[in-house]
């Protein structure tokens, strides 16, 4: 997951054009021309970045279980209580975005308001022998991890960890209690940048990065697609000075972070680029989930549906748009739109002390559907 695809320089008059719609057409056929002809020519790649150590996690965790897809993060506090599962982004950078930094965690700001057993997704970046795995392999390994930790759980999902979630709490409707999906891209016939992107880039395109890569996606080489944060002060949503070393080091982490991505499985990779973004199966109803193809109305759980404003990847048009697809009454479905930039839901300081907080006394209301009356 990145900031954006590359976008035009400052028009001249002060502003940045990046967000004119028209702008996205010519990026979507950037994408595919340089797709396309970079693989073709080694020497337009970028040297590999040097081995550096992982950046360490915020808040105290242990690793509870060792999965082919993930390493299920163990945050809690408590051995009861209500099991809080944060589904990460499974795209371009690493499920720390969940726990970044003091004041910038997510998990930090939902044991502040006394969430105490919270666990996370851990992503793998693919290795040359994961590069088959589909996302029934996720789906799967995201069940055991819930019958793991025991059902049902709250489910909150960021970014593509949304519509996986989505999909999950479809497919296993008893497992879950409640659901959050922050800024998650489900809805395709909703018009955003990300869906012009993939739809006006021809197939071969993405295959062709799929077989340059030995059947795995390089993050370091899609890197090469999307700009990095410009203003990253606008992302922590905090005033930064070069001159302070805290926000030096804040800075310097977050690069680190940004540069340091993941790499997918080439299978995987394909289905969300059709399944997800071309043919919008889950909407449409035709997204197959482990042996079961599965209903959008069949999610009767309370749901916080939470987009952002400036939001570059996922509009809060399109982050709103499963509120009128999901099986829940509308009195169970709270919204919320902040102002806020795509990677500002999950790192603006801002966003986690206002909106987060709402989100942890939500998932701690006794409104919840008791499961019996779901089955």
């Amino acid at each position: 997951m990145g900031e954006g695809p590359d976008k035009p320089k400052d028009d001249g008059r002060g502003a940045s054009s990046s967000h004119d719609p028209m702008s996205w057409p010519l990026a979507a056929t950037k994408f595919a021309v340089d797709a396309m002809f970079w693989w073709l020519d080694p020497g337009s790649a970028r040297p590999a970045p040097a081995d550096t150590p992982e950046l360490p996690w915020t808040t105290p965790n242990r690793i509870a279980l060792e999965l082919p897809t993930m390493r299920l993060r163990d945050f809690s506090r408590a051995a009861r209580g209500q099991p809080v599962l944060i589904c990460g982004p499974y795209a371009l950078h690493s499920t720390l975005i969940a726990d970044f930094a003091p004041g910038h965690s997510i998990v930090e700001r939902l044991q502040q308001r006394g969430l105490d057993r919270i666990y996370l997704t851990d992503w793998r970046s693919a290795t040359p022998d994961m590069r088959y795995l589909a996302i029934d392999q996720y789906l799967a390994d995201l069940n055991v991890a819930v019958d793991e930790i025991g059902a049902p759980v709250d489910l909150i999902g960021l970014c593509q960890g949304g519509w996986l979630s989505l999909v999950y709490a479809a497919r296993f409707p008893e497992k879950v209690r409640r659901l959050v999906l922050a800024g998650s891209p489900v809805d395709a016939s909703v018009d955003s940048g990300l869906v012009r992107l993939v739809g006006g880039s021809p197939q071969a395109a993405f295959e062709r990065i799929v077989e340059s890569g030995g059947g795995i996606v390089r993050g370091e080489h899609i890197l090469r697609f999307w700009n990095r944060a410009s203003d990253i002060a606008m992302v922590l949503q905090r005033s930064l000075s070069p001159d302070v070393a805290a926000d030096h080091e804040l800075q310097a982490r977050f690069q680190r972070w940004h540069d340091a991505t993941v790499d997918l499985p080439g299978t995987y990779y394909l289905q969300v680029v059709r399944w997800i973004f071309r043919e919008n199966r889950i909407v449409e109803g035709t997204f197959t989930a482990l042996g079961r193809t599965i209903r959008t109305e069949d999610v009767r759980v309370p749901v916080f549906l939470l987009a952002g404003s400036d939001d570059e990847i996922v509009p809060a048009a399109q982050a709103m748009a499963m509120a009128s697809r999901l099986g829940t009454p509308a009195a169970l479905i709270e919204r919320a739109t902040v102002t806020s930039s795509h990677l500002g839901l999950f790192l603006g300081g801002q966003t986690l002390a206002t909106v987060w907080p709402r989100i942890a006394g939500w998932l701690q209301a006794d409104r919840a559907v008791p499961v019996a009356a779901r089955l």
